[in-house]
């Protein structure tokens, strides 16, 4: 009876592997994914099944978008874009791959300050939230109870108390340890909460493999803040093992904002069900920097590939400078080829990586990576003054984006994202200058694969393997 028992168990578990199997086939993201679903679910169904239960990552169906249910905000955004259309004189760059990605215009009459480090971000933030008048936006993936963390929720408390409409969101993964009363407390105070642990979201759905990457902060429509910083102490620097912790945020005004704005309610309608159209300013002052910018958001839930298809838009565009800082570096093969191409062509294609360890796996996987790009002319900076986070890129003298996106596969299809582009020279030399302190803290890799240590030679070629869900 046991034997049969257990015969039957087997056969059953083949025939749901082989069922997944059909399934990767037909709705991975990637070729490369599907064939490594494929493969594993068949050699190895054991594993393979829960794996992909919790890790299979198809389209993210069902993600409720408020901007299609708000069709009369997406109009009187493409009307106000015909009297904020940028001058074409202004504009050295295509801007129309980066429209069609994010359903969005290129508009005038933006300003952008770079924030660098976690002091000036949060002190900035901070700033915005005490002088707010309406409403405070407020999202991070990952919000911790420490001091930097109690510090927000008391200026969160605080706007509230003087009849601010504040409404409060981060995501279940990322944010998986803050403690339900520290919500609770934000909730007593009268702040709205999209409690990730009550959302329709990954979690019911085994999905956690999706995540909400974004880190939002948007005061009465007229003030945008987005960059790589989330709310913990180590992001000011103060964690031992990582150190000095460099990361990069940009405080944005003007009708970028409205976009970042935008983003933020189709958030909100999936998390929370409620829509903020109505609720909410979409019409503000123009910048006296006068700068063209796009918010680009990307997603799983998007019908192409937008997220790795801005990078490549972006690398297309180069003809003298390529300057990338991510904290990861496991491209998908058409980024890579871009990369490699623009290399090849001239362009000083460099890619600013942290030496500090946060995450083993991709930090292994870029190994495999280095060497190919390398030898079509790329250079490759390791970071040494404690950990890089910042999610940072430059074009020429043309364009500059800070944003939530790293160069991996992860952010280009698992993760919601968003980059604000910045399509003007003051913007791009702000960064570059900023990139090339970042230089000056870094070294240059030279050692090939085969010269590294035995633990990143050996490590590195495993850990590719997992590239698709890195």
């Amino acid at each position: 009876m046991w034997t049969l028992l257990v015969s039957v168990a087997v056969f059953c578990l083949y025939v749901t592997a082989a069922i997944f199997a059909l399934r990767a086939a037909q709705t991975a993201r990637t070729p490369q994914g599907a064939v490594g679903w494929v493969v594993f679910l068949i050699s190895a169904p054991v594993f393979g099944v829960p794996l992909y239960l919790f890790l299979g990552h198809h389209r993210f169906r069902g993600y409720r978008i408020a901007r299609k249910q708000s069709e009369s905000v997406v109009e009187g955004i493409k009307t106000f874009a015909d009297f904020s259309k940028p001058d074409p004189k202004t504009m050295n760059i295509n801007p129309k791959p980066f429209e069609a990605l994010a359903h969005l215009p290129v508009s005038r009459g933006n300003g952008a300050q770079l924030l660098v480090d976690g002091q000036a971000t949060f002190d900035a933030i901070f700033e915005a939230i005490d002088a707010a008048r309406s409403y405070v936006l407020i999202q991070f993936y990952i919000v911790r109870d420490d001091a930097l963390g109690q510090r927000l929720q008391a200026k969160l408390i605080a706007a509230a108390e003087r009849g601010v409409s504040v409404r409060f969101m981060t995501d279940s993964v990322g944010s998986y340890s803050l403690p339900t009363a520290y919500l609770d407390k934000l909730r007593d105070a009268g702040v709205e909460i999209a409690n990730p642990r009550d959302r329709r979201g990954p979690q019911h759905r085994f999905q956690l493999n999706y995540r909400n990457h974004r880190k939002t902060v948007i005061i009465d429509g007229e003030i945008g803040f987005i960059g790589g910083h989330n709310v913990g102490v180590e992001y000011l620097g103060q964690d031992k093992h990582f150190g000095h912790w460099r990361d990069t945020h940009i405080r944005m005004t003007g009708h970028i904002v409205r976009q970042l704005q935008l983003i933020f309610t189709e958030d909100w309608h999936w998390a929370h069900e409620e829509d903020l159209i109505d609720e909410l300013v979409w019409a503000g002052p123009e910048s006296d920097q006068d700068m063209n910018a796009l918010l680009v958001a990307t997603g799983p839930g998007d019908e192409t590939e937008t997220g790795a298809m801005m990078f490549f838009a972006a690398i297309a565009e180069a003809k003298t400078r390529l300057w990338i800082a991510s904290p990861y570096f496991v491209p998908d093969i058409d980024v890579m080829t871009a990369l490699q191409h623009a290399a090849l062509r001239g362009v000083d294609v460099r890619i600013l990586v942290p030496e500090v360890i946060d995450h083993r796996l991709p930090w292994l996987a870029a190994f495999a990576y280095f060497d190919e790009i390398r030898d079509c002319g790329a250079r490759v900076f390791r970071y040494t003054d404690g950990f890089m986070h910042q999610k940072v890129f430059v074009v020429d003298d043309t364009l500059a984006a800070v944003g939530t996106t790293n160069l991996d596969n992860r952010s280009f299809r698992l993760n919601f994202e968003a980059m604000a582009l910045f399509f003007d020279s003051r913007a791009s030399e702000a960064v570059a200058e900023m990139l090339k302190n970042d230089f000056d803290n870094s070294y240059e890799l030279e050692r090939n694969l085969p010269d590294q240590r035995a633990y990143i030679r050996f490590g590195s070629p495993l850990a590719r393997l997992f590239a698709p869900i890195l």
